[in-house]
């Protein structure tokens, strides 16, 4: 397999550039005393509605919860289930913000292939998916059993 290439470029349409907006929002609400790695997120529902992230460390570390999942938590807390795209940002110049794994397998959960934008601190995004991040992947789909 190929690594991804990770190409930024403003923002295609208004919903991109409203959720790449909210994402960085959300990344000043961060709670990172130890690592100091600000992460925001922002998602949006089939229906529109958009739910913000950002991670929340604890001194002890594996209590810390990411962006992506506190803003997931949140709209599925509302009642939301389906999802249309979810932006992700940090303060990083160069490199994307790619979620960890355990959030890609949180967001797999409720969509195969979440559109993802990887939100630069200068707005500019770059496009990618969830089965591209996330290849092969195990869902709901995969139970023998269906709810």
């Amino acid at each position: 397999m190929s690594p991804i290439e990770f190409i930024f470029e403003e923002p295609q349409d208004s919903e991109s550039a409203e959720l790449a907006k909210i994402s960085l929002e959300a990344r000043n609400q961060s709670h990172s005393p130890y690592s100091k790695f600000r992460v925001g997120a922002a998602i949006r529902t089939v229906d529109g509605e958009i739910f913000k992230g950002c991670n929340i460390e604890s001194c002890s570390f594996s209590p810390t919860i990411c962006a992506e999942r506190v803003a997931v938590a949140s709209a599925v807390a509302a009642g939301h289930r389906k999802f249309v795209a979810i932006a992700i940002s940090s303060d990083q110049e160069e490199e994307p913000c790619t979620p960890c794994g355990v959030c890609r397998q949180f967001m797999r959960e409720f969509s195969k292939d979440l559109r993802i934008l990887l939100v630069r601190p200068n707005g500019t995004v770059c496009q990618t998916d969830l089965e591209q991040l996330l290849p092969g992947s195990f869902g709901p789909d995969s139970l023998a059993w269906q709810r």
